[in-house]
Formats: structure tokens, C-alpha cells, sequence
């Protein structure tokens, strides 16, 4: 059986439009976490694996992405 994606938002969104969704709840089955648009929840989806998610994480903490 494959559990369905249960999205989560985070707590220090501020609703300002720029704005993922994850899904931690397949990890411990998949090793996996999905990410998704917030603004398009029935898009595309990318399916990372938990260390590409873990260096995602670190790069927007120190400002890699910034525009």
C-alpha cells in the first residue's frame, strides 16, 4: 500500500505568495519528501530524497536562492 502525500505548510510562512508545501510523511516509508507549489496545489510535485531535501534546506537558510 502507498500512503498518499499528507501536505504541510510551514509555520513561518507569512502568506506572501512564495510559498512550498511538504509532504515528511513518506519518509520513514519512502525515504523520500515530496515539495509542491503552495499557490498550485494540483501541479507538478518533485519527489526528493531525503538528503537532497536536507541540502535544499541548508542552501535557502543561507541565502542561496536569493533573489
Amino acid at each position: 500500500m502507498t500512503s498518499a502525500p499528507r501536505w504541510i505548510k510551514s509555520s513561518y510562512s507569512n502568506n506572501g505568495g512564495q510559498c512550498i508545501e511538504v509532504a515528511t510523511n513518506l519518509v520513514p516509508a519512502q525515504g523520500i519528501v515530496p515539495v509542491r507549489d503552495s499557490k498550485n496545489p494540483g501541479g507538478p510535485s518533485l519527489a526528493l530524497h531525503t538528503s537532497a531535501f536536507t541540502g535544499f534546506v541548508s542552501g535557502v537558510k543561507r541565502g542561496d536562492f536569493d533573489v
